[in-house]
């Protein structure tokens, strides 16, 4: 965090914790906050923590979710209800279509990982872009929810850990299964089998890599088209 208010970062995005932890001491250097939140409780919390924005993440999402798995069409309205901040919607969102859902049911604004995850820009190995490109709908699936949830995408790892689940494994030994940098190892060096390869539900969307730019723009597109569509029904 000292490193953050040395290269003067203007916004910073918190997750996976209280928002009370940094956000007093980020506020204080004059840098706006946002928080990741899986459940309206923890918008209410955010609010009164001091976030500047709070980003609603449903169950779509790659990565780490909520216990709760609410989807993001039910989690975006009821988190608008419940704040007053700005509501920045995540999970399931790689489409044009999406956002222009995502703010008819209440969002100011949208969160997309699992398409740019996967641009020509994209830090993550070729392996695991590839990966992404070449998965069908269903090839997700939300796992070691007794540890912290994260949906993965079907592999060697992943299959251990449904097996490990379905026996009834307890923490110690899921910790143990999923040891060290096995996310590093699977999205970032290419592992595939034993790599942890974690990527949302929108992954079955995403058919080929491209440069960020032209992600962008094909998404400014959809959202007119659909924008259009949409007043046409009206």
């Amino acid at each position: 965090m000292n490193i953050v208010v040395e290269e003067q970062v203007k916004i910073v995005f918190s997750s996976a914790g209280n928002p009370k932890t940094w956000t007093p001491f980020l506020k204080d250097k004059g840098i706006i906050v946002a928080h990741v939140v899986p459940g309206t409780k923890y918008a209410v919390k955010c609010e009164t923590a001091g976030v500047d924005a709070v980003v609603a993440e449903g169950f779509e999402a790659g990565g780490h979710n909520g216990r709760e798995e609410t989807t993001t069409l039910c989690l975006i309205p009821q988190v608008a209800a419940a704040i007053s901040l700005p509501v920045i919607a995540a999970g399931g969102i790689a489409s044009g279509k999406a956002v222009l859902g995502a703010m008819v049911l209440g969002a100011d604004g949208v969160q997309i990982g699992s398409r740019f995850a996967v641009s020509r820009e994209s830090s993550a190995h070729e392996s695991f872009k590839r990966a992404v490109v070449e998965a069908k709908e269903g090839d997700t699936r939300l796992m070691l929810k007794k540890l912290a949830p994260v949906r993965l995408l079907a592999n060697g790892f992943s299959k251990k850990v449904y097996e490990a689940e379905e026996l009834g494994a307890d923490v110690t030994a899921l910790t143990q299964l999923l040891g060290k940098g096995r996310a590093k190892n699977g999205m970032f060096e290419g592992d595939l089998e034993e790599g942890e390869l974690e990527i949302g539900q929108t992954s079955s969307m995403i058919n080929r890599v491209q440069p960020v730019a032209e992600i962008i723009q094909d998404i400014w597109e959809d959202y007119q088209n659909a924008k259009k569509r949409v007043e046409d029904f009206i």
